[in-house]
């Protein structure tokens, strides 16, 4: 039986494979990769790799193993992703697996914005599967803030169309340590966890934060969603994607990204990551 992690040189992905390491030897741990050039770190710690793509159904035949505990990280490729899904969930099923962990969004069927149809999709085909699951609804990642902190600094305000909305979110660091929790402990099969940070914010408060960590006044521009998919296109996003991002905005409006289960932190066994913590990470050195 092997820990095997799909998708393991994406950002979550090397992540997962950290926090496993740190309590698991390297010979049982696999990753499932496109590139094996790309995870030439990862063998170099001792980690198994199995070559493998979403997109190509015949590579994932030998990618699992019976017994095997798999994590599903996510695709990226949204609009694709739920043929990658099913493809990487009859593989496993096929190998017999022990375990299949999903790293779905926060709320699982009840989310009600674009970015969660293809994880409810995934969800369901899961559950028809008959596999022994864990759903890993991971909340908003605070990276997806603060890796865009230089446009931010650079006009001194924060946009967007989410209005008051509260958003409950932890790092990436936080939710791969939750996966490593889930495939190396007992007592997680066919449970659904909602995962989120402690404590929920607003983009007034974020931003509040950038100001007193860096002494300059940035302020939160709320602005029309037509106005929001103007910026965000002529930023060089792609038209769909930030179509995307401007219902996520009206979904943390709504308050669908606010939740604070306490799922997370019980999962890794320490309160999450705070929000000025990771922005000050993420700010350029003086």
């Amino acid at each position: 039986m092997s820990i095997v992690v799909t998708g393991a040189t994406g950002a979550l992905g090397r992540l997962v494979v950290d926090a496993l390491l740190t309590t698991v030897p390297a010979g049982e741990v696999v990753a499932v990769v496109r590139d094996k050039e790309k995870a030439a770190g990862l063998a170099a710690r001792g980690v198994d790799l199995r070559i493998a793509d979403y997109s190509a159904p015949e590579t994932l035949a030998g990618a699992f193993r019976p017994g095997d505990r798999v994590l599903l990280i996510s695709g990226s490729e949204v609009g694709r992703r739920v043929a990658q899904h099913a493809a990487v969930i009859d593989a496993a099923k096929a190998a017999g697996v022990a375990q299949l962990a999903y790293t779905g969004i926060l709320g699982g069927p009840d989310a009600d914005f674009v970015l969660a149809d293809e994880h409810k999709a995934t969800e369901q085909l899961i559950l028809d599967s008959g596999l022994p699951y864990t759903f890993l609804r991971n909340g908003w990642y605070t990276e997806n803030y603060t890796a865009n902190l230089a446009p931010v600094l650079e006009h001194h305000a924060v946009v967007a169309n989410a209005g008051e909305g509260r958003i409950a979110s932890a790092t990436r660091a936080d939710y791969a340590a939750a996966a490593a929790a889930v495939l190396t402990g007992d007592g997680h099969l066919n449970t659904a966890y909602e995962l989120s940070g402690d404590t929920a914010w607003s983009l007034a408060e974020y931003a509040a934060v950038i100001s007193g960590l860096t002494g300059e006044t940035i302020t939160y521009n709320n602005v029309p969603a037509a106005t929001h998919q103007e910026i965000l296109v002529g930023a060089g996003l792609p038209e769909g994607f930030a179509a995307i991002l401007v219902d996520v905005d009206e979904a943390i409006e709504r308050g669908r990204l606010a939740g604070t289960s306490g799922d997370l932190a019980r999962l890794i066994g320490r309160p999450t990551t705070p929000l000025a913590e990771t922005v000050r990470a993420a700010l350029p050195a003086a």
